[in-house]
């Protein structure tokens, strides 16, 4: 997958850019990353599933960094991570890393939130629990949801993969 995907880490709305994200074409073998014209237009139905399909969440990652912007999916995937966490010492490493890097001010990837969340949630993880995160993580999904996602789908980028996913399909079913 990283060498299928490895093109998604330039910074560029062009499908051509990206054009290792679908498979080439010619190519029909069981080892081609294989995404229907309904799995790639499903993406567009629903925030969450375009995050909880791999090639989704890929897309979407490569989209936010092509705009200089993937501090907010970086986060959310962050406390994906974090909740996953088992051992209280482990979760409370986690919580403070999280919180360096992604909440406290002028840390280096800070995401925007407001002042009264940025001390709730440093007061909340001074008790780190695998939920500690979750109101925080709210508020930036609901941020990328309303913001980001909108112009997910309108870049040339998922515009080029809808059409060349539909493309393949056609020309399988000729």
């Amino acid at each position: 997958m990283k060498t299928r995907l490895g093109c998604l880490s330039k910074k560029s709305d062009s499908y051509n850019d990206f054009s290792e994200f679908l498979p080439p074409v010619h190519e029909t073998t069981a080892r081609c990353l294989k995404l229907s014209t309904d799995e790639v237009v499903r993406w567009s139905q629903s925030f969450d599933h375009l995050l909880s399909h791999k090639y989704g969440l890929a897309a979407f990652r490569t989209f936010l960094k092509s705009e200089f912007s993937d501090e907010n999916i970086e986060f959310w995937m962050a406390c994906e991570e974090y909740k996953k966490i088992k051992g209280s010492t482990k979760l409370l490493s986690r919580a403070n890393k999280i919180y360096k890097e992604f909440i406290e001010v002028q840390s280096p990837r800070e995401v925007n939130i407001d002042y009264r969340t940025r001390e709730k949630t440093k007061q909340i993880l001074a008790d780190a629990t695998p939920t500690s995160l979750n109101e925080v993580q709210g508020k930036i999904y609901s941020l990328m949801e309303k913001d980001s996602y909108p112009r997910f789908l309108r870049s040339k980028m998922y515009q080029d993969m809808v059409n060349r996913a539909h493309a393949q399909g056609q020309r399988r079913s000729v």
